[in-house]
């Protein structure tokens, strides 16, 4: 689980451009749901892919296949993909209420054109969070990163020498979740590689994530439990940055996963591996952290309204706004660390049965009538799966990416594949914390792998 090495280059990026759609696109105003403008969505998420130098996998390279430049397929195939996801190229407003609307005005996407002297070989294992150098990647163009008024998408791309590349991505996260900002990258890839149209056609329809006439709270949602201010609630184990912050990431391989899998009991064993993980996960990181025994500590993951058991929400297919609830499963710090692993399961397990529909009609309407409120960052692990969030699969003509998925995970941890230079397959979760409290993290982590139960003999 040691960290790779951090590679170093320099990169030199062209002027950035405003890349809207290639046809006219109307000019209107559209409400996001209530589900996207909720307080902590209102910021940027970072992504990134990472491309072998591969025949390109289209037919329109002409005889021998000659050069294409990745950059200008790209930008070309984003300006065509911007024709039907024109909301994407205009600027967030505010009305009143704190509602979030976008003004399609065909603006465009900021994208960067850039080329660094560094091979892909050179990043070794370095192509997942943490990423230190995903700045040269991902140039943060000044003026471009509010919430309102600002661009909603940036992207970068970048040449390697070795005639691989890189694919940056921001968005602003209020457009689109995970899925739905797969279903866009996938459509620019669709149309790079020669198709006349995205084969999902994008569904706007944010008004099925509004409000009810009248709002009405009909479940608990802990996860946006009013915080107290800090002297009132005694010691915090909000983790802030300090100056001794670590982000580290951990490849869990099948062994450690087995092995993780075999610490839980015996009925417990045919969860998600994503829900074992989490359990293992949150109680190594409580003992790290070690709060008091009587604070609360919460892990906070989400879970994708796309899901077949919430079809009544008539969520059609290439909806791309934000479709997504918090679970949350709650305990005391003291009987998370003191009880075995099959507790912590338990936990998540009966958190993620309560999200229902119902759950999700009433977050919307909770988020309405206090205001739009952000999930409660004290005490929480906020944590979510990537490992199938469509963005592994994105083939612009060269092939998939060696990783493509998110490009940090400090706010938030996440869980993806990936296939290290040894070709072995694992599952990579990021973490930000104090240097100390990571050191002790990794060894309960190591730890609770190596007391795991033996693998059960076969009797034949």
């Amino acid at each position: 689980m040691a960290a790779p090495s951090t590679p170093t280059f320099t990169v030199r990026r062209q002027e950035p451009v405003l890349v809207p759609p290639s046809e006219p696109t109307p000019h209107e105003f559209k409400r996001l749901s209530d589900i996207d403008d909720q307080d902590g969505l209102r910021s940027h998420v970072p992504v990134i892919q990472f491309y072998r130098n591969s025949v390109p996998s289209i037919s329109s390279t002409g005889a021998g296949g000659g050069y294409r430049d990745p950059a200008k397929v790209i930008r070309e195939a984003l300006g065509r993909a911007l024709v039907s996801y024109y909301p994407l190229a205009g600027r967030l407003r505010e009305a009143p209420g704190r509602k979030l609307v976008v003004e399609c005005t065909g603006e465009g996407v900021l994208f960067v054109e850039a080329d660094a002297d560094i091979g892909l070989e050179q990043f070794g294992d370095a192509l997942h969070p943490p990423l230190p150098f995903l700045g040269e990647l991902l140039h943060d163009v000044p003026g471009s990163g509010g919430i309102l008024h600002c661009p909603l998408v940036l992207m970068q791309v970048t040449r390697l020498l070795c005639g691989g590349f890189v694919v940056a991505l921001r968005l602003n996260h209020t457009m689109a979740d995970a899925a739905g900002l797969s279903q866009f990258m996938n459509a620019v890839g669709e149309l790079a590689r020669g198709a006349a149209a995205p084969s999902v056609s994008p569904v706007w329809a944010r008004e099925l994530l509004e409000a009810r006439i009248p709002p009405r709270i009909t479940c608990v949602h802990r996860e946006y439990d009013p915080v107290p201010p800090s002297d009132a609630r005694g010691p915090a184990t909000t983790i802030v940055p300090l100056d001794d912050m670590v982000h580290r990431s951990f490849f869990l391989g099948r062994e450690d996963v087995a092995a993780l899998r075999r610490c839980v009991p015996p009925h417990l064993r045919d969860r998600s591996t994503f829900d074992i993980l989490t359990a293992c996960l949150w109680r190594c990181r409580t003992i790290a952290i070690s709060p008091g025994a009587e604070e609360e500590v919460r892990v906070v993951f989400i879970v994708n309204a796309r899901a077949k058991r919430f079809a009544g929400l008539g969520l059609p297919a290439g909806y791309y706004g934000n479709a997504i609830a918090y679970a949350t499963a709650i305990s005391t710090a003291g009987e998370l660390c003191a009880r075995p692993v099959g507790y912590a399961l338990e936990l998540v397990k009966e958190a993620k049965s309560l999200v229902t529909e119902e759950y999700i009609r009433s977050v919307v309407d909770l988020m309405v009538l206090r205001g739009r409120p952000h999930y409660v960052v004290p005490g929480s692990y906020l944590v979510s799966d990537a490992t199938r969030s469509g963005l592994e699969l994105v083939d612009y003509g060269w092939g998939k990416p060696l990783y493509g998925g998110p490009a940090w995970g400090r706010v938030a941890s996440f869980h993806f594949r990936f296939k290290n230079s040894k070709g072995e397959e694992g599952v990579v979760v990021p973490h930000y914390l104090p240097r100390t409290t990571m050191d002790k993290f990794a060894m309960e982590l190591q730890k609770l792998i190596e007391e795991a139960p033996p693998p059960m003999r076969s009797s034949l």
